[in-house]
């Protein structure tokens, strides 16, 4: 028994046989694979963009892009538990089990339907997972440049803030040195706050190599 979406991202395919493993591999509940869900891990102030491999009712692994923080370096009251923030926007509280190079295993602290996880990951429109940044950047528009901190960045796009008045649909260049320069253009504003849309979707890896390098520059013991 399982879903499949033939030519789709997602594929989701019940494993008849569990391997001998360690932590939430060995679990006797029934395991599903999500095939390509990006989802967003939160521990404290960091986030980290990860790749659901399968869930079962009792927990979920995943592929990382980068090492989670040592639960030493954890504050006293997060004690290696994390928030696993999926693209519908549902949120489910984790506990780090196991994690080996490139990929992680964690355990569900509150029930999880999965067969509503996954019809809710099918049939429901994906949002763009968003990251915290509050990086100050330069906006480069028709020759000159201005000041701005951007708020929030997605494979898509950003969310910015400038005292300079920005019209809807122009064009700009961001530029920063913590993350390549991008083309992108405004699509929304609010006050001093504009949403923007890239030229160029960031591919999975690189906006989790530039969500490392956010992370990097806040200081904080919840920051690898």
């Amino acid at each position: 028994m399982g879903y499949e979406e033939i030519g789709g991202t997602l594929g989701v395919v019940q494993h008849q046989e569990l391997p001998p493993a360690v932590a939430l591999e060995e679990r006797a509940a029934p395991r599903f694979t999500l095939l390509i869900r990006t989802a967003k891990l939160v521990c404290g102030r960091a986030e980290y963009l990860c790749v659901i491999r399968d869930v079962s009712a009792e927990g979920i692994s995943v592929r990382l892009f980068h090492p989670l923080p040592p639960v030493e370096q954890l504050p006293a009251d997060i004690d290696s538990r994390f928030v696993l923030e999926m693209q519908t926007g549902d949120r489910h509280p984790v506990r780090s089990i196991w994690e080996k190079p490139g990929e992680a295993g964690f355990q569900f602290l509150t029930p999880v339907d999965v067969e509503q996880m996954i019809r809710r990951s099918s049939r429901f429109p994906k949002r763009e997972l968003r990251f915290a940044a509050e990086l100050p950047v330069k906006l480069a528009i028709s020759g000159a440049k201005y000041h701005a901190v951007l708020h929030n960045i997605s494979q898509q796009g950003a969310m910015i803030e400038t005292g300079e008045h920005l019209k809807i649909a122009q064009t700009m260049w961001i530029e920063s040195r913590t993350m390549p320069d991008i083309e992108a253009k405004v699509r929304w504003r609010q006050g001093e706050r504009y949403g923007l849309i890239f030229d160029t979707t960031f591919r999975i890896g690189d906006l989790a190599e530039i969500v490392h390098a956010l992370q990097k520059r806040t200081s904080g013991p919840a920051h690898s």
